[in-house]
């Protein structure tokens, strides 16, 4: 009898179909925006499975195989298979299923094998004969209707790459055991996936269920309400409702440890947390590194999928959740229920080290290193990789939350209600690449050259222009809009923190313009005579005072400009801005100097040469200086 139910449950294919209406977005296309707001009208609907997956619910038994294993379950019924008493003893295999505490679930099986955790393999032995065909029977259709989903899609994910000429993480090939390059594109696809068969695994539960009323739940009815009036009753076991539970618990723990399995895959492949991130103890920067936009693209997957775990996690394990009834067993202890639990503290856990990892890619630039500096001072990679960095984590703030709340994290130490938003993460991203610009700005000030010292301070300036230009909120009382493409630092810290930094190295590159004022000072009237025979010409010692203050300055200003002119700077605008700032440090000056001393005669034959340049000249130069991108 238990392999003719074995043969009809294996038969009957899987608790779900395709749905007829499809949805209004590709799920293969949908961003993760989009699927938060999905899953957001989904968990507002009663009908949640109607609304969430490719898939619906389905009941795939026929009426007869319905009635040939209700008439042997009911046969078997509660101790229907044996002669003697009914043991008074909890069978051993209920244990296994029972009893199971989450902080003592863990991985024993390989990242990728199919299985999570070696409990959802083993052999069902319940007591009751038919319960153990029916859990076996199931298991093995339920979890391999999610495998088969999850090749689907990731042969389909595939097929995209290799139309669009990129590499699937299936067909990189290894170097050293690490990964190539993680491409944002291909860890979005991978997160996206992973939540459809956490999707996909929902519907497929709710068919078992469906399943499991059909069969097994009218059984359970002769425990409840049994008639103690008729003589040939057999003894009833007090454990056959505790192995009904158990055995969906078994089969629909299998779905929940495959969807797990499957999310940790896309950590350690696409998210990278089997990589390291940053720099080699001795300095070095080796193959396993992962670089900041490899970081930034596992971050965001890693939120992604903890969004749709956050929001779907609560109706997973409800519809896990089966009550036993006996006073004494608790729903959560089954395998399925602390599965559930174990997929939200995993992908908690992953999450917090795809963060902590672009923390440290962010400090420590590993695939550019402090010597990797743009030659003419403008905007580092680095820094358009944080900005990058910074928009594709913003929009998930409540999956960020998640995680401060639950993790003690380098930036934030606190947990629970204490633990901090999305701005403090980004605070000290924004920290970490300052003190990454700084370190490349000391290195322009070790090149041995003399426009060194003055890069430095044109680099940090434009970097800062540029996060300013990227991330400051200049309208802090307008609503930012939810694309991430538009993102603002609502905090007031950071456009106080960058127009400051802008300020000090300005002022510190000006200090070079500055020094031409010394060649500027005024000749003391009691150190100018003037020839007897001419009131307008200086004698030559007299003239020499002149002569030597207007050779310094040209031969500084000749210098400083032919260092200066040539430098970038990013914006029109920031570059007027600076001409402005530079010609406001000296010519003023020199104009002065020049309208009082051009009206001597200090030299009879070289007047000219000394006063070459003229207020206007010089004007018409500072408008010169600096240069695009």
């Amino acid at each position: 009898m238990c392999m003719l139910v074995t043969l009809h449950l294996k038969a009957a294919g899987q608790g779900a179909r395709p749905q007829r209406n499809k949805p209004a977005i590709s799920p293969a296309v949908e961003t993760a925006v989009q699927a938060r707001e999905r899953l957001n009208k989904a968990l507002q609907n009663r009908d949640l499975l109607k609304s969430i997956g490719e898939y619906d619910e389905y009941q795939p038994l026929e009426a007869r195989p319905i009635r040939e294993m209700r008439a042997i379950f009911e046969c078997l019924g509660s101790y229907g298979y044996g002669l003697g008493p009914a043991p008074r003893r909890e069978p051993s295999g209920l244990v296994a299923i029972f009893g199971l505490q989450p902080q003592h679930i863990s991985r024993t099986e390989k990242v990728g094998s199919g299985c999570y955790n070696k409990l959802t393999k083993i052999e069902l032995k319940l007591g009751f004969p038919q319960l153990d065909a029916y859990g076996m029977a199931r298991r093995s259709r339920a979890s391999n209707s999610l495998e088969a989903y999850y090749r689907r899609l990731k042969r389909e994910r595939k097929e995209r790459s290799d139309k669009k000429g990129g590499v699937s993480s299936d067909n990189k090939k290894k170097v050293d055991d690490t990964f190539f390059v993680i491409t944002t594109e291909e860890a979005n696809s991978a997160a996206r996936d992973a939540v459809r068969c956490l999707e996909h695994a929902m519907v497929i539960i709710a068919g078992e269920k469906n399943i499991y009323r059909t069969i097994v739940t009218p059984t359970m009815k002769k425990d409840d309400d049994g008639d103690e009036d008729d003589d040939d009753e057999q003894e009833l076991s007090p454990f056959h409702k505790k192995a009904c539970v158990a055995a969906y618990s078994y089969v629909v723990g299998s779905v929940v440890d495959r969807a797990l399995d499957i999310i940790e895959t896309v950590f350690l492949k696409e998210g990278g947390i089997g990589q390291t991130s940053g720099s080699s103890k001795d300095g070095s920067t080796s193959a396993s590194t992962l670089s900041i936009a490899e970081a930034h693209a596992a971050a965001a997957a890693g939120l992604r999928m903890l969004d749709g775990v956050r929001m779907l996690g609560p109706s997973l394990a409800k519809l896990c959740e089966m009550s036993v009834g006996d006073q004494k067993t608790e729903s959560n202890t089954s395998i399925a229920a602390v599965l559930c639990i174990a997929i939200h503290r995993t992908t908690v856990k992953n999450a917090a080290r795809t963060l902590e990892n672009l923390a440290k890619a962010i400090q420590d630039d590993p695939a550019k290193g402090k010597l990797n500096r743009p030659p003419n001072a403008s905007v580092s990679s680095v820094s358009r990789d944080v900005v990058h960095a910074i928009r594709a984590i913003s929009p998930f703030v409540s999956a960020y939350k998640s995680v401060s709340k639950r993790r003690a994290l380098p930036w934030d130490p606190n947990m629970g209600e204490d633990a901090g938003e999305m701005d403090s993460f980004v605070r000290y991203l924004v920290m970490r690449l300052l003190n990454n610009l700084k370190g490349k700005a000391i290195e322009y000030t070790q090149d041995g050259k003399e426009d060194s010292q003055n890069k430095a301070h044109i680099f940090m300036i434009n970097n800062a222009f540029y996060l300013l230009e990227e991330l400051g909120n200049n309208e802090p009382d307008v609503l930012q809009p939810a694309d991430s493409d538009y993102y603002r630092i609502s905090g007031s810290w950071f456009n106080d923190k960058m127009n400051k930094m802008m300020e000090s190295e300005k002022k510190k590159y000006l200090e070079d313009w500055e020094a031409l004022n010394v060649h500027l000072t005024a000749v003391d009237n009691n150190e100018l005579e003037f020839l007897k025979h001419d009131s307008k010409t200086l004698s030559h010692e007299s003239g020499r005072l002149i002569k030597q203050r207007f050779s310094g300055f040209n031969e500084s200003f000749e210098r400083t400009y032919q260092l200066h002119k040539n430098l970038c700077i990013i914006d029109p605008c920031l570059r007027l801005s600076l001409q402005q700032d530079v010609t406001a440090v000296f010519v003023p000056r020199y104009r002065r100097f020049f309208e009082k001393y051009t009206r001597v005669k200090f030299s009879k034959k070289h007047q000219g040469e000394y006063a070459k340049f003229t207020p206007e000249r010089i004007e018409e130069m500072m408008g010169e200086i600096f240069v695009d991108p």
